[in-house]
């Protein structure tokens, strides 16, 4: 008998298969919903509202900034910008022209119509010593001398003053004495001009043409005032005791007959003829009087003088030609020059507040740029230091003049250093260290910003112990390098390492 077929689906394998693969399927799909869920459980936990993540971002609270207490050693300066310069700076001008008019001696005169002109130049950078010759105008010298009365005027026979006195120590100094320095030119100073200008190669200016003729007419006036007095009191004398031709002693021609001469009578000798002769001897006494004064006068003056224009007194010698203001052919108007010491100094200026604790005798350091050194002490503050301008034209930089209180004004220090050093740093810019003071070996330091003022008006500082901050009186003492030294109070702890608050 013949079986009916199977349907497809219903065969007991393909069932068992299908049955197996579903049950798979549903494994799958709930661990799949498991681990969503697990997941979404995880993400949750993780998610944080804008609120909570600014809270979980929030910095801790901050605690005191604190800096350890330090010994050491501390040194207090001012440090200020300079130059290194040669000092004692001096304008030179010539006080009056070279010569003298008319002066005999085939030179240039000051008067005799020719421009003076110079015709050896000063040397930039040279050195000069008491009585050398610094120039030259219209071929006559100008001669340096050590003094502090400038030349202002001829000085010549009969002058007088602190200025002779000073050309005669000058003039000692070089081995011309004249005898003494008494301040009064005589021919003994005369003498001694002479022999210095014949030392250089030169001729010392003496009397002129004119002086000489003026001397010849006063001594001549003299000769006739004596000659007119002998006459007066010999009234009788002349050719013949008679006749006379209107001189002294002369009559009218005939004896006895006057008119009014000397020796003429009244016809008989008597009268009026003696009163006159007595006039004539008073009058011929005054005339001889008044001659001998004009001649003495002059004769006081006469002789070897030095021209204004001749010498140059400067305070410091020897001294060093810095700069020349003229050149061969111009004329010597003006300053011809400027000379200094050869010394050097350096020169800065600092703020008002450092000068106040800044005076003389502290040391300083200088440091050229080009990393020369020198040690050096501070001279000079303000006012004391020498102005720049050593015409007088100006003030040197940073003057101390200012506000109305003068409290913001720069201040110019002037600091010396040893002979021989810095010389060929001149010109150059340098760096000054002014040390103001210096700690007695090592001492507790605090920085400057831990130190504060309490209400009772003590210093303290705040140190932080155990977790807490606690304040600690002190004493301020030396500041330096934005530490300041600090002593505690009797019964106060400080000690190095503690920590001190700075800030917050």
């Amino acid at each position: 008998m013949r079986q009916r077929p199977e349907p497809a689906g219903a065969r007991p394998g393909r069932f068992r298969r299908l049955t197996g693969t579903r049950s798979g399927q549903l494994t799958v799909v709930v661990a799949a919903v498991a681990l969503v869920g697990a997941g979404g459980w995880f993400a949750g936990s993780r998610m944080q509202s804008p609120a909570d993540a600014a809270a979980s971002h929030r910095p801790p609270e901050a605690g005191p900034v604190t800096v350890a207490v330090e010994r050491r050693s501390l040194t207090a300066s001012v440090v200020a910008q300079g130059s290194v310069e040669f000092a004692s700076p001096q304008s030179v001008t010539l006080a009056g022209p070279v010569g003298s008019p008319d002066s005999g001696s085939g030179e240039a005169g000051a008067g005799d119509g020719v421009a003076q002109r110079i015709t050896k130049a000063p040397a930039a950078g040279a050195e000069v010593k008491e009585g050398d010759v610094l120039m030259q105008v219209s071929g006559r010298p100008v001669l340096v001398l050590r003094g502090t009365v400038p030349m202002y005027r001829t000085l010549g026979p009969g002058a007088s003053g602190d200025d002779v006195e000073q050309l005669q120590r000058a003039l000692t100094r070089l081995g011309f004495d004249s005898g003494s320095a008494n301040g009064t030119y005589g021919q003994s100073d005369a003498a001694a001009v002479s022999r210095w200008y014949e030392s250089k190669g030169y001729r010392a200016v003496e009397p002129t043409v004119a002086d000489k003729q003026q001397l010849g007419t006063l001594e001549a006036a003299v000769t006739t005032a004596q000659q007119a007095l002998l006459a007066a009191r010999n009234p009788g004398g002349g050719s013949g005791g008679t006749a006379g031709s209107g001189e002294p002693g002369g009559g009218s021609g005939e004896s006895g007959s006057g008119s009014g001469e000397p020796g003429g009578g009244s016809g008989d000798g008597s009268g009026t003829g003696g009163d006159a002769a007595e006039l004539e001897l008073k009058s011929a006494r005054q005339q001889l009087d008044a001659a001998n004064t004009a001649l003495s006068a002059f004769r006081a003056g006469y002789g070897t003088k030095v021209p204004a224009g001749e010498v140059v007194f400067l305070s410091e010698l020897p001294a060093r030609l810095d700069k020349v203001s003229v050149k061969t052919g111009d004329t010597p108007s003006g300053p011809v020059a400027t000379v200094t010491s050869s010394k050097v100094v350096v020169r800065a200026v600092v703020p008002a507040g450092d000068a106040e604790l800044l005076h003389k005798g502290m040391r300083a350091r200088v440091e050229t740029t080009d990393g020369t050194t020198a040690d050096g002490e501070v001279v000079a503050l303000g006012d004391d230091v020498p102005k720049d301008d050593p015409a007088g034209a100006g003030k040197q930089q940073g003057t101390s003049d200012g506000g109305s209180d003068g409290s913001s004004a720069p201040v110019p220090v002037q600091i010396s250093v040893p002979a021989g050093t810095l010389a060929e740093n001149a010109a150059e810019s340098a760096k000054v260290t002014i040390e103001v003071g210096s700690s007695e070996g090592e001492v507790l330091t605090v920085p400057l910003a831990a130190l504060h003022t309490s209400a009772d008006g003590k210093a303290r500082v705040r140190v932080v112990r155990g977790g807490e901050v606690v304040d600690v009186v002190v004493e301020a003492g030396l500041s330096a390098d934005g530490q300041v030294e600090v002593t505690p109070s009797s019964g106060a702890a400080l000690a190095p390492g503690d920590q001190v608050v700075v800030g917050r």
